[in-house]
């Protein structure tokens, strides 16, 4: 690997995202050091942080990677959906491929803190957001009548409990509790809460 004048500010950046990424696929972020980054790069930990702030920002960057290829797996789904509820079935699926074929990333996703008091940048927050913004879109087909309130709260509802799927699955819990396959056990809660959700609509 070259050294620091072999790379423009950029570069570093990238080779030391990719660096990081590739540490945290094979050890997860507990793996993951700023040590172990310049190390794996060829640099010294105070060249990496010429380009991130701190190692915080690092880990950052990092999962701000990994919602933006989560977003094009979504996005990819439901190019030509047939209908609101094969638009979000698919989302869900795709959702659950991405948890299982790059676990250690996505579980980077949830297991990164940041320092007490501080709080994540606008712009990790505005990638999670346009996810949400998907699965609202798809909603607010299916159940034109319903708020906008309700179709951001039913959004975060429904992924929360795909979220928890996913962690069950891969924690092996669902094993101990039926032995049904996450796949399963997502489409149950998709099909009862989406049916459950138009029901109310109409009703009103």
């Amino acid at each position: 690997m070259g050294r620091r004048n072999e790379h423009t500010r950029e570069e570093l950046r990238e080779i030391s995202l990719q660096a990081a990424e590739q540490l945290v696929i094979a050890h997860g972020l507990m793996g993951l050091s700023a040590r172990k980054v310049a190390a794996g790069i060829g640099y010294t930990v105070g060249s990496l942080y010429m380009v991130f702030r701190n190692f915080d920002d690092l880990i950052i960057q990092m999962n701000e990677r990994t919602l933006d290829a989560l977003y094009e797996k979504l996005a990819a789904a439901v190019t030509n959906p047939p209908s609101p509820t094969a638009a979000i079935e698919a989302l869900a699926q795709t959702y659950l491929a991405f948890a299982l074929s790059e676990t250690n990333r996505w579980l980077a996703l949830y297991e990164h803190r940041m320092p007490e008091g501080q709080a994540a940048p606008d712009s990790f927050a505005e990638k999670v957001a346009r996810m949400f913004e998907l699965v609202q879109q798809h909603l607010a087909s299916l159940c034109p009548h319903r708020s906008f309130e309700e179709i951001s709260l039913a959004a975060r509802a429904l992924w929360s409990g795909i979220h928890g799927v996913c962690v069950l699955s891969l924690d092996r819990k669902l094993e101990s509790i039926g032995g049904r396959t996450m796949q399963q056990v997502a489409n149950s809660l998709l099909d009862n809460y989406l049916a459950g959700f138009v029901a109310q609509g109409v009703s009103r």
